[in-house]
């Protein structure tokens, strides 16, 4: 006779949070006992796709939720172990016949992950719950229907965190049950650049935004410094799943009935919407992490240069602009929006560099990184998915246009604070005289710029605008539009 206590698992991954979460509320809403589980998966800790501050910021949502969870007299396990390791130990001590989680759309080596522990689950006669985040369907064909879809999930009200009385594993429990495994130090610094992880901290950026900052959104949205203050900066908390975005759209469109500034608002939940259109496109075009999802764009060959890369990577390009952006990403893990659509745009198509070799700087440095987003806007903004327009930003123009003072540029490129104004957008103007009224030398104190933008810019354009009339990409260029063209497109969406 099987006499171990029988519990259901929540197993949290990207959705590190207790309110809307559609796994935890279905594993409640049974009555069972409860287990809320986290692991830190090696494989996942050594991706390149990953870095430190990605995992400091779980570290701290962890924190926030077990501070969340103190009331219920519970909290999260969390261990360091493969997570079907961590399962079998669970078996020694508990009957499992449930586990539930999100359906995740995440990277090549979670979807392996996730094969196998369903093959897992199966062997031993466990049902695994795998629920809908953020209104991504798997297993879609096209989006005939989507759009339909999406509008539910949207509709629907948060769901609400009410655990019974003693549902939820107790602290005392999941203490023994930490004798088992290998435990994570959860310290990080709380001197670092980095917006720190956790619903509570979350909520009060989203708080912030409705509250002060959203009237603005629009106008400074392009604006690399006042985009930082202006945006609602809460893409970490929905990457990492602190909030939701449904919650976060039904703040906004409850806000939208009393606000004198709705088109600002309206553009901010246009944008929620389109997350979720190209996390479903990259749920059903998975091969997008490693090649051009235009599969004409395959015999587009550029060389590799270490030293373009390294000069980007470290901001050293010559472009105070780019540099800038770069210097700022590397340091906060923030970009707005245009930013990053230029250093992409420079990196492809001025440095003449396969996007593919941006990806892991990219994904480390970004402390939002969501796979479904990350993929399809780098093939989007290196112009290699056949259907989008071509869009090659230059970065002298973006800077006169959007940091006309260069307060951004010489914030993060200090070596250029003693200049005039134009001198900072452009310092490769000045004269030898000018150089040394300055007291300034190009090439020793800030390096001559390392491609020229109009004659890299044109070939870049001839060389794409010529593949785009291949009979290959057009061909997948009708196949694309064909699955991924949101039809009865809504004006809610």
């Amino acid at each position: 006779m099987n006499t171990k206590p029988q519990i259901h698992v929540v197993w949290l991954k990207r959705d590190l949070r207790l309110y809307d979460n559609e796994a935890i509320f279905n594993a409640l809403k049974t009555g069972k006992r409860v287990l809320i589980l986290y692991s830190f998966e090696p494989f996942l800790l050594n991706d390149s796709h990953y870095s430190k501050r990605h995992w400091d910021f779980v570290k701290e949502s962890l924190k926030d939720l077990n501070t969340a969870l103190a009331p219920f007299n519970s909290k999260v396990l969390v261990v360091q172990s493969n997570i079907i390791a961590v399962f079998n130990q669970l078996l020694s001590n508990y009957k499992i016949s449930d586990i539930y989680s999100h359906q995740e759309t995440g990277i090549l080596v979670t979807f392996e992950r996730d094969t196998n522990f369903k093959r897992f689950c199966k062997n031993n006669l466990i049902s695994w719950h795998e629920n809908i985040n953020n209104g991504v369907r798997r297993g879609l064909k096209d989006r005939k229907n989507w759009n339909t879809l999406c509008n539910a999930f949207y509709e629907i009200e948060p769901l609400l965190f009410n655990p019974e009385e003693n549902q939820l594993l107790s602290i005392s429990e999941i203490e023994t049950l930490e004798t088992y495994f290998k435990l994570p130090n959860l310290q990080t610094d709380n001197n670092s650049p980095f917006q720190k992880g956790g619903r509570s901290i979350g909520l009060k950026y989203l708080k912030s935004f409705f509250k002060d900052r959203y009237p603005n959104y629009m106008f400074n949205i392009s604006k690399p410094e006042l985009a930082r203050s202006s945006c609602s900066r809460i893409s970490p908390y929905i990457a990492w799943g602190n909030l939701s975005i449904r919650e976060v759209y039904h703040e906004a469109y409850h806000l939208k009935t009393t606000s004198k500034h709705k088109k600002a608002l309206e553009a901010f939940m246009s944008r929620l919407r389109w997350q979720a259109h190209f996390i479903q496109k990259f749920e059903m075009e998975h091969t997008m992490e490693e090649a051009s999802i235009n599969k004409g764009f395959h015999k587009l060959k550029k060389s590799i240069s270490q030293a373009y890369q390294e000069a980007w990577k470290t901001g050293q390009t010559g472009y105070p602009l780019v540099d800038a952006c770069m210097r700022c990403l590397n340091e906060t893990g923030y970009l707005n929006f245009r930013m990053r659509a230029l250093v992409v745009s420079f990196f492809t198509h001025n440095l003449w560099q396969p996007w593919q070799e941006a990806t892991i700087h990219l994904s480390q440095m970004f402390l939002d990184f969501e796979p479904g987003i990350h993929f399809p806007q780098l093939q989007m903004q290196a112009g290699e998915t056949g259907i989008n327009m071509l869009r090659i930003y230059n970065p002298i123009k973006n800077s006169l246009e959007h940091d006309p003072e260069a307060t951004f540029i010489k914030k993060w490129v200090p070596e250029l604070d003693a200049l005039d104004t134009p001198f900072a957008h452009q310092p490769f103007l000045m004269t030898e005289m000018e150089q040394q009224f300055y007291n300034f030398k190009l090439g020793i104190d800030y390096p001559y710029p390392i491609v020229d933008i109009d004659k890299s810019r044109k070939k870049a354009g001839d060389t794409l605008w010529g593949l785009r009339k291949n009979k290959k990409v057009i061909e997948e260029s009708k196949r694309i539009l064909k699955k991924h063209t949101l039809n009865h497109r809504s004006s809610s969406f």
